[in-house]
C-alpha cells in the first residue's frame, strides 16, 4: 500500500450510494475513503476536521443542495478538491456548480472502473469532466464572453504559464516541475489567476482558456 493513500469525503443522502461507492473504493491501494456525510451541514463540518484529498458531492440532496453546499464549503475556505457526483446532466446544473467552485463533475451513470480513475485524476489535480458535458460548458462560456468576459492581460506572466498548462490538463505538481518551481507556490499561483479572472475553480478557467486558444 502506498505511504500516503488519497483521502475521500462521501457526500450524499443515499446510504446505499454511499456504501456501494466506499466499497468499491476500498478496493483501491491508492484511496481511502475517510468519511461521509448525508448532508450539507454535516458535510462543511466534515470538510474542515477531516480536510480530504476530494470530496464527491452528490447534486440533489434534501435540505442543503450541493450548489448550496458546495459555496458554502469554498466561503468557509475548504481546499479539498470537489467533485459534483450526480444524475443531473442538465447545463444549468453544470454551469452552476462550476461557477461555485467544483474542480469537476461526474455522472452516476459512470462504470464502476470510469469513477475510480476519474477520482484518481481528480486527486493528482487533473480536470475531470463526463465527456458530453465538455461542450455544454465550453458553449456557456462563451456566451459569457459575448457580453464581458475575462481579461488575460491582467495576469502575470507566470500566472499565464501555469494558466496554459492548467488548460493543457497538467496538475499542480507536474505543473512545478516543467516550471522549476514547487507544488506549493503552483497553488497560491492558481487562487490568484482565478481571482483575477473572476473563476471558482480550475476546470471552468481550463474551459475557458481553451477556448481562448482557439480564437
Amino acid at each position: 500500500m502506498p505511504d500516503v493513500a488519497n483521502t475521500v469525503l462521501l457526500v450524499d443522502d443515499h446510504p446505499l450510494l454511499r456504501k456501494g461507492v466506499s466499497q468499491l473504493l476500498e478496493l483501491e491501494d491508492d484511496i481511502e475513503v475517510i468519511g461521509e456525510a448525508a448532508n450539507g451541514e454535516e458535510a462543511i463540518v466534515k470538510a474542515k476536521s477531516l480536510d480530504p484529498d476530494l470530496i464527491l458531492l452528490d447534486l440533489s440532496m434534501k435540505g442543503m443542495d450541493g450548489i448550496e453546499t458546495l459555496t458554502a464549503m469554498r466561503d468557509a475556505d475548504v481546499s479539498s478538491r470537489i467533485v459534483v457526483f450526480t444524475v443531473s446532466d442538465d447545463r444549468s446544473d453544470v454551469v452552476a456548480a462550476l461557477k461555485s467552485g467544483a474542480d469537476g463533475y461526474l455522472l452516476k451513470d459512470l462504470e464502476p472502473e470510469e469513477l475510480v480513475d476519474s477520482i484518481r485524476r481528480a486527486c493528482a489535480g487533473k480536470m475531470v469532466l463526463s465527456n458530453q458535458l465538455a461542450e455544454v460548458l465550453a458553449l456557456s462560456l462563451r456566451d459569457d464572453q459575448k457580453s464581458q468576459g475575462p481579461d488575460l492581460d491582467s495576469l502575470t506572466r507566470r500566472e499565464l504559464q501555469i494558466l496554459k498548462y492548467i488548460a493543457a490538463g497538467l496538475s499542480n505538481k507536474l505543473i512545478g516541475r516543467k516550471l522549476d518551481i514547487a507544488e506549493s507556490t503552483v497553488k497560491v499561483h492558481v487562487k490568484h489567476l482565478l481571482k483575477k479572472l473572476g473563476f471558482r475553480s480550475r476546470v471552468e478557467a481550463a474551459v475557458w482558456m481553451v477556448e481562448q486558444q482557439k480564437q
